[in-house]
């Protein structure tokens, strides 16, 4: 019979530390980690305690690195910044904080770049399909629909 090793509150603090220095993580996946450690609730609170205490978790660094990496490197808009900090777990003012790392300049910048890049790349003859593509793509990615109407109205007049 496998039975699941159990760990002491230090053992369990040192590997959480290890979690955690690895890259930032939220409340909410310290919490499953512990749960499948087997973690009791009162050792739980008392690790996310020292954690919190001692700088490994700090849900605002997170918001923070999430949203300029996701908006660096996969080119996501707000919206879907946004809505992927909600799912796991962070406070709106932590969003809001998260939001803040991205410069309204870099934010159109890289807009209209991944707009004019993907509308040269549809290979599509009619205009109205080739707006719609380009609309469906920018709004998986999180952009704002009025951003999103008036660039693909920008492209379609100058094709014209």
């Amino acid at each position: 019979m496998d039975a699941k090793k159990s760990f002491t509150v230090k053992e369990a603090t040192v590997k959480l530390m290890q979690f955690c220095a690895y890259r930032d993580r939220t409340h909410k996946e310290v919490e499953e980690k512990l749960r499948s450690m087997n973690m009791i609730p009162e050792a739980q609170q008392q690790i996310i305690i020292q954690l919190m205490q001692e700088n490994f978790l700090n849900e605002e660094r997170f918001a923070k690195s999430f949203a300029r990496g996701k908006f660096r490197i996969k080119k996501w808009g707000k919206r879907r910044i946004t809505n992927e900090l909600k799912l796991r777990g962070i406070s709106p003012r932590n969003i809001q904080t998260g939001l803040k790392e991205i410069s309204e300049a870099d934010y159109l910048l890289t807009f209209h770049e991944i707009s004019e890049k993907k509308w040269e790349s549809i290979k599509e003859t009619s205009v109205i399909k080739k707006k719609k593509k380009l609309a469906d793509y920018l709004q998986y990615r999180g952009w704002e629909s009025q951003l999103i109407f008036e660039k693909a109205s920008e492209l379609a007049d100058q094709n014209d």
